[in-house]
């Protein structure tokens, strides 16, 4: 028979009185246990302390005497020779005797049953509190969340979740940092100054946010305590929270281990906020964007011939189609002075709204010298050094112009470093229209040639922009200046809203579903 089992066997009514006494929810322990050791103290004339073991450490339940023994024990290293100790189920009597006390004694037995009780009972009273204390965390953590999810508003989203996080930790300071790049910048604080930014691998930085160190040099001035963690979704940083000085009944004193648990919960939570913030601060810039897009095609739409002209002796038609909403494509005609017409197609290096603004800056500025000049070498001279002075080094237009003498039946063009227009003739010869000057706006000083051609009854003109030539197929083979040939002798004969028909078809059909790399424009003109 165990020890135990006989010295509860051999328990008197005081005994079981004790042990009873400490069952109850109402007892109180330190003093049913000290003045149980007490007695045993008076006993064997010593003075004695009882501990019980939790985790590891012995911590003390109770003692009797004015002896000094300390109110923890981590392992028995820390047991000195001034004491005898008496080592008992997860149970320690340290006591000042130098005699030997035989153990286990029924009082001893009774003294570790006791001690275990009260022990336990604490830990049922902790862990209780615990629960309620992470329940009401849980709540505290869940209002939280739901007010720093009511606003998409970034940077209202910020100062709010700060707010919460140092309400929620009772800190006196705080400050929140975005990562931009490579560096955190601050974007909120609280309560005093904070380092406006950092590195993302600045010294320190790591230490802290793993529970240890101060963080970077001068992070919260005059801070005692920090605790920070980091604001991160699926291992992505999208910053770091940092809090400082924690107010309590003494004053200011640093954060427990259950701040970083709690604070951490609040951080994923901001996280999920932050992002949802920023995915709807992108969404918005996109719809604006797509807001501006659009009024800029209805813009360039507008610069656009809305119907074609009326030639006599001959027949004309236009046709654009912008790679995006706006293009960086042009055609236009226009009436001369001496009954003639104008006609110009030109392209703008590059797509999309900066394209589309050189372009209106081409048909203002065209327009206006065509008020005032012939067209010729001096007008595309002065249009030249307007492009140049207007725009940026890596923007220019290649153009073709041409003027058509209706009465003379002659065509005079001048082509900036533009594709080489086509002249087919009614008896199937095809002739090209080749540059002869350099693109628009690369040099201010550029000249340019001036060529002329007669028409005669039949004959096809074509002026188109690159976007016809250079439309690619999947396996990243061109359409061709052959092609774009042949289809125009094959189709010289037909009405030309046909061969313009036509000539979409086979780009289309060309590149065989593959997205539009280009803005494509044509002008057909034939003698009648």
């Amino acid at each position: 028979m165990s020890p135990v089992v006989a010295a509860t066997r051999g328990l008197d009514a005081r005994g079981w009185g004790l042990l009873f006494s400490l069952a109850k929810k109402e007892a109180d322990d330190r003093q049913v246990l000290e003045a149980e050791l007490r007695r045993w103290c008076d006993r064997h004339g010593t003075q004695a302390a009882v501990y019980t073991e939790i985790d590891g450490t012995y911590r003390r339940l109770a003692s009797a005497g004015q002896e000094p023994f300390p109110e923890e024990i981590c392992g028995s290293t820390e047991l000195v020779d001034q004491w005898s100790r008496l080592e008992l189920p997860q149970t320690l009597l340290l006591h000042t005797s130098e005699a030997d006390v035989p153990a286990p004694e029924e009082a001893l037995l009774l003294l570790a049953a006791g001690a275990r009780i009260s022990s336990l009972k604490r830990q049922i009273q902790e862990q209780k509190f615990q629960a309620k204390f992470r329940g009401v965390e849980l709540e505290a953590l869940y209002d939280v969340g739901l007010a720093i999810a009511s606003t998409l508003d970034l940077e209202e989203l910020c100062e709010e979740a700060l707010l919460r996080a140092v309400s929620l930790l009772d800190a006196r300071r705080g400050a929140l940092y975005l990562l931009e790049g490579e560096r955190y910048r601050l974007n909120s604080r609280f309560g005093g100054d904070a380092l406006d930014d950092f590195a993302a691998g600045e010294s320190g930085l790591a230490e802290i946010l793993a529970g240890e160190g101060r963080g970077p040099e001068g992070w919260i001035p005059g801070a005692r305590h920090l605790l920070a963690v980091p604001v991160e979704i699926e291992n992505a940083a999208l910053g770091v929270l940092v809090v400082a000085d924690k107010e309590s009944r003494r004053g200011v004193g640093p954060f427990p281990p259950t701040d970083r648990r709690t604070l951490s919960l609040f951080a994923n939570q901001a996280a999920i906020a932050l992002e949802n913030a920023k995915l709807h601060k992108l969404a918005l810039e996109k719809e604006r964007l797509e807001r501006e897009m659009e009024l800029a095609a209805e813009i360039q739409q507008q610069l656009l011939p809305k119907t074609m002209p009326t030639i006599p002796g001959y027949e004309v038609i236009g046709w654009n189609r912008p790679a995006r909403q706006a293009g960086g494509d042009y055609y236009d005609f226009q009436g001369l002075g001496n009954g003639g017409w104008g006609l110009v197609v030109g392209d703008v290096v590059g797509k999309g709204v900066p394209a589309a603004l050189l372009v209106s800056t081409l048909h203002s500025a065209l327009r206006v010298l065509l008020d005032q000049m012939e067209i010729g070498p001096q007008l595309i001279e002065r249009l030249n050094r307007h492009i140049f002075e207007s725009s940026s080094p890596n923007k220019f237009i290649t153009m073709l112009l041409a003027a058509l003498d209706t009465q003379g039946d002659r065509l005079a063009y001048l082509n900036a470093g533009h594709n080489p227009g086509l002249l087919v003739r009614a008896g199937g010869e095809v002739e090209e229209l080749p540059s002869a000057g350099l693109p628009l706006g690369l040099m201010a000083q550029s000249r340019f040639e001036v060529s002329c051609l007669e028409l005669g009854h039949g004959d096809l003109v074509c002026i188109y922009s690159d976007g016809i030539t250079e439309c690619e197929a999947p396996d990243e083979e061109e359409y061709g200046l052959e092609r774009l040939r042949d289809l125009l002798f094959d189709q010289r004969q037909q009405p030309l809203a046909e061969i313009l028909h036509r000539i979409d078809q086979a780009v289309t059909d060309f590149a065989q579903g593959q997205p539009q790399g280009d803005d494509q424009t044509v002008i057909l003109l034939r003698r009648c």
